[in-house]
């Protein structure tokens, strides 16, 4: 038979193809999502602040991005502070706390806009939840991080930022 011969050739083809396909094609397990507008800083038990700034464990993490250099973002918690004139906004850690986390951005992030791929305000695409629908580019989330603070639920998978979707604040 003429196929026996072909099995070990399809067999090292198999294996070349498994080879090819990035690590980060793999599906990005379901973390626990945190409450969009929780009240409290999400903790990281076992993470030394100490130490310098390292990637969050992974799961999602409710912040912000704070600086970007290149592909790599710092990023720190947020939390929601009830408004007495407004329903309320979100806050970072204190001036001089040391709770930030840097991670790259994997190439195939997907982000998520609550503002669309313009960046206009005006053009809000959110769910029920408040948080942003609208599948947008790397290059488009790391231009906008660059310039303001976005509140957004932050995945991190395996060290890399692989999804982050923002959170829409009126």
């Amino acid at each position: 038979m003429r196929s026996l011969p072909l099995l070990p050739a399809a067999a090292a083809l198999s294996a070349v193809l498994v080879a090819a396909v990035p690590a980060q094609a793999a599906a990005i397990p379901g973390f626990p999502v945190p409450k969009v507008y929780g009240t409290a800083f999400q903790p990281d038990p076992g993470h030394d602040f100490t130490k310098g700034l390292r990637p969050r464990k992974d799961g999602v993490l409710r912040g912000w991005i704070t600086h970007v250099d290149s592909g790599r973002v710092e990023y720190e918690p947020i939390r929601w502070v009830k408004g007495r004139k407004t329903k309320g906004y979100f806050v970072g850690p204190p001036e001089g706390d040391v709770t930030a986390y840097a991670s790259p951005v994997a190439e195939t992030v997907v982000f998520l806009s609550a503002a669309g791929c313009s960046g206009r305000r005006s053009a809000t695409t959110v769910n029920e939840k408040g948080l942003g629908v609208k599948r947008c580019s790397r290059k488009e989330l790391l231009s906008r991080a660059a310039k303001a603070e976005r509140p957004a639920l932050i995945t991190v998978y395996r060290g890399e930022i692989v999804k982050l979707q923002e959170i829409y604040t009126p």
